[in-house]
């Protein structure tokens, strides 16, 4: 991986070598050269271990995808800010389903960071809100709950956000199944 300020580097020195093409009446090389120094820019704003870490997690290769992020050796440098941010939140999806106390501090975190598109947002909030639920906070998760449905303008998380509410009626209203009171149990 390179480091994020040595793809700049690069990107310009493409560029100088393209304008030097240009110089000595080469315009298909010097076309040809900033063309290829746009891949350089294109890899400074997306980490090219993020994207193929994306990849894996669409195949639902856990540990493909853990591979490729454990290249990023240092990310507060080798990352920009907003990439930080998708690490710390490809994390937390991988481990949501072991260890819930690591995802929530990993979507913390990439909340933190910022995400750059409004439905990664609101699947990180509807994450949280999971965990917070369980870990018996209901009105932490309500709060997030109602965020991720702001959020999600898309309509892509409908069927879970819709869920999730249900099972927070169902946990909220035990004793309305037996009558309310211990005369209806015993019945």
């Amino acid at each position: 991986m390179y480091n994020k300020n040595l793809k700049l580097v690069i990107t310009a020195l493409i560029l100088a070598f393209a304008v030097y093409q240009f110089t000595e009446g080469y315009i298909g090389n010097g076309i040809m050269l900033i063309l290829f120094s746009s891949i350089f820019v294109f890899l400074y704003f997306k980490n090219e271990f993020i994207l193929l870490a994306f990849l894996r997690l669409r195949k639902q290769d856990f540990v493909g995808a853990k591979r490729w992020l454990d290249k990023i050796k240092n990310p507060s440098s080798a990352l920009v800010k907003k990439q930080e941010g998708y690490y710390n939140y490809l994390h937390g999806i991988m481990v949501s389903q072991t260890n819930m106390n690591d995802a929530e501090k990993y979507f913390k975190k990439a909340l933190t960071f910022g995400l750059a598109m409004d439905h990664d947002v609101a699947m990180a909030k509807l994450n949280l809100a999971g965990i917070a639920f369980s870990k018996r906070r209901p009105q932490e998760a309500k709060l997030l709950l109602n965020e991720a449905q702001k959020l999600d303008k898309r309509n892509m998380l409908t069927d879970q956000i819709k869920m999730m509410k249900d099972n927070m009626k169902k946990a909220q209203m035990p004793n309305q199944h037996y009558g309310g009171s211990r005369q209806g149990r015993r019945r």
